[in-house]
């Protein structure tokens, strides 16, 4: 067991490691080529695409909802659960407008050519 725990913990400190390294990456990609579209190298091809995300507000969403109970599905403004509760017709989406802000955040997608 202990064995097991440790290659446990040695491999989440790894996952951490290569998520920081990812990211660092991610943001390098990004500075260099900041323009959503195609970007070919001789063994690779980058697409940087925008992708829509909603912050949402806890305060304004606690207010628009029309339950208190709904709330106590979410506990807190989670992007995810909010768009099944859409898509389950528990609530509105109209009902939500003015609880969020809309963010573009840059999507990137490497392919071998």
């Amino acid at each position: 067991m202990e064995h097991k725990l440790a290659r446990y913990h040695e491999l989440k400190l790894r996952q951490k490691q290569v998520e920081e390294e990812l990211e660092q990456l991610r943001a390098q990609i990004l500075q260099s080529c900041p323009v959503p579209g195609s970007y070919d190298t001789d063994f690779y091809k980058l697409t940087v695409s925008l992708q829509e995300r909603r912050e949402y507000d806890d305060n304004r969403l606690f207010n628009a909802l029309p339950d208190a109970s709904i709330w106590r599905l979410l506990s807190k403004a989670d992007p995810g659960k909010i768009a099944s509760l859409i898509k389950l017709d528990v609530i509105q989406e109209n009902t939500l407008d003015g609880t969020y802000e809309r963010k573009q955040v840059p999507y990137i997608r490497i392919s071998k050519r």
